[in-house]
């Protein structure tokens, strides 16, 4: 039998997955037979079923061409090949020899499986037409019919750093290799146009090699030479290919563009008085060197960002693991909503997964996720977060908008007074919403009352008389402002009063011991990375655009990070 292969017209016209051959599923029990349990693979297909239809899948390939492989038994494949960590070729040799896998997706003994290559394939039809998260979502399905989970109850988050496929560059290396890479595409697409137009010397001397730290020079002015030397060869080469004589089509190569946004990025080209052309690279203070959310770190995967949590430095992303729990005093009952008496206590299940770039803050990602539960009919009662999740909008937000009680730290107060332990903090004060005025702790009133936009958020600030302030006899403890007078920046009313009393309970033994349920989520993450490999990115890209990550490999893998 011919080995498959996915063509690039593919038609699928969907059917059932077909049953366990029966000659496999006896020789199963009998290797399995008394207290060894079964295969992974075969439990699935036992207690789930046709777990993903071809329907499901059907809108990524055409309905006229070449047969392809079965899509849900793809899907299927996939999820186990992830959850055994094995590369493409890997999967595609346990579909033609392992007997656990032949029955989970109903395949004959003598079945030969398909290339490896289908499996890239059909992870790129997913990707392209937005249905990333539909293994996740019929998944979740099966399980909510089968009464393994529901909406309410408990659920926990947290992010993990996830490292690019790419090595790490720095300015330098980055802005060299851009062209270098540029240059090999252009040379590979187009020979005869770089032979013709192109003639600098040194330019082969320069890229023949990577660019890396092991081969850049020692001294500080002559690395700063290069970099010139860097921004000067990128500006020629895009001088010559947006030249009207140029094919329009080289224009369009990915790596062109990524040379074009380096250059920008990076670099800034002016014209003297004289006439000539000045390139210098750009400094933060000086230059506008773009924030790091938006500046590349690679050529070969421009989503990728630097990342920086807590200790941890990395150029990557992140990602965000949301799971249902049980309370440590609830773990024996079964009390959970929509639990049957009597069943066996729920285990605690996956219920998102979310990725972005290293440099997204986690409470950006907060509503996301919560809209992502509420698609999937998963909203949780309570939601347990680390302090980088919460603020005085979210825990409003979150109640208001999608009925949950946020558990997490939230900041605590660090202004100086509240610091010294001594002075009289905001929180210090009681607050008249009515009649729009703040008594301080020496029994003065404020003076003005006036809502603002700070930061993007509504704000309202509170101002003492300087008259009032100056000769107080505690104004030492309330403020050290040169102008004598106490300000107050205050959140809205509900809000603040939000914030104030998530402060005040955190301070409790109760809200502690409830608290240590989100440590649970640790051992989530870690089991991801240690048996996923979730830690590092199997390919280029954030899977936004394949057709460009594709692109980029083809033209020259990337080095080895």
């Amino acid at each position: 039998m011919s080995v498959r292969r996915m063509e690039f017209v593919v038609s699928v016209q969907p059917r059932p997955w077909p049953k366990p051959v029966p000659e496999i599923a006896a020789a199963i029990r009998a290797m399995y037979s008394g207290r060894r349990e079964l295969p992974l693979a075969v439990r699935v297909r036992d207690q789930l079923g046709e777990l993903f239809s071809d329907a499901e899948f059907a809108a990524a390939f055409g309905i006229r061409g070449k047969p392809g492989f079965s899509p849900g038994l793809l899907a299927m494949i996939t999820v186990l090949q992830k959850a055994e960590n094995l590369t493409d070729r890997q999967a595609a040799d346990e579909v033609r020899t392992n007997l656990a896998w032949k029955y989970a997706l109903g395949l004959e003994l003598t079945d030969a499986g398909f290339d490896h290559t289908v499996l890239s394939e059909f992870r790129t039809r997913v990707v392209e037409h937005g249905l990333e998260e539909k293994v996740l979502d019929l998944l979740l399905a099966a399980l909510r019919d089968k009464g393994l989970i529901a909406a309410g109850g408990k659920q926990r988050t947290d992010s993990t750093h996830v490292i690019a496929a790419v090595r790490d560059m720095n300015r330098l290396e980055l802005a060299g290799e851009a062209v270098r890479a540029c240059l090999e595409s252009v040379s590979a697409a187009a020979p005869d146009w770089v032979a013709e137009v192109l003639d600098v010397p040194g330019w082969s001397r320069r890229y023949q090699q990577r660019i890396d730290t092991w081969r850049l020079p020692a001294s500080q002015t002559k690395k700063d030479e290069l970099a010139l030397a860097y921004g000067k060869d990128g500006f020629t080469l895009l001088t010559a290919l947006y030249a009207p004589a140029s094919p329009n089509w080289l224009r369009e190569l990915p790596a062109v563009e990524v040379l074009r946004v380096v250059l920008v990025q990076n670099y800034t080209r002016t014209v003297a008085r004289n006439g000539r052309e000045v390139v210098k690279r750009r400094e933060t203070d000086t230059d506008g060197l773009p924030p790091g959310r938006w500046r590349l770190t690679s050529p070969y995967d421009t989503d990728a960002r630097w990342g920086v949590k807590r200790d941890t430095f990395w150029n990557g992303y992140k990602v965000h693991i949301s799971e249902t729990c049980r309370a440590p005093e609830s773990a024996g009952a079964a009390t959970a909503p929509g639990h049957r008496p009597g069943a066996a206590p729920r285990p605690n299940l996956i219920t998102n997964v979310a990725t972005t770039d290293a440099t997204v803050p986690d409470s950006a990602m907060l509503p996301p996720i919560h809209q992502a539960l509420r698609k999937r009919d998963l909203l949780p009662d309570e939601h347990y977060l680390d302090s980088g999740y919460p603020s005085a909008e979210l825990i409003v937000g979150s109640l208001d908008a999608f009925g949950i009680a946020l558990i997490t730290p939230v900041l605590l107060d660090h202004s100086r007074q509240a610091r010294a332990e001594q002075g009289f903090a905001a929180s210090d004060v009681t607050i008249d919403w009515q009649a729009q005025q703040v008594p301080c702790p020496a029994g003065q009133t404020s003076s003005s009352w006036t809502p603002c936009v700070q930061y993007g958020s509504a704000r309202t600030v509170v101002t003492f008389s300087k008259a009032v302030c100056g000769p107080c006899p505690v104004r030492t403890r309330c403020t050290t402002a040169k102008n004598g007078r106490r300000q107050i920046s205050l959140h809205p009313r509900e809000m603040t009063e939000a914030l104030r009393s998530a402060r005040a309970e955190q301070q409790t033994k109760d809200w502690r011991r409830d608290y240590a349920l989100r440590a649970g989520v640790k051992g989530t993450i870690r089991q991801a990375t240690a048996v996923t490999g979730l830690r590092r990115t199997r390919y280029p890209g954030s899977g936004q655009d394949p057709s460009r990550t594709r692109l980029l490999r083809r033209r020259t893998q990337p080095d080895p990070p």
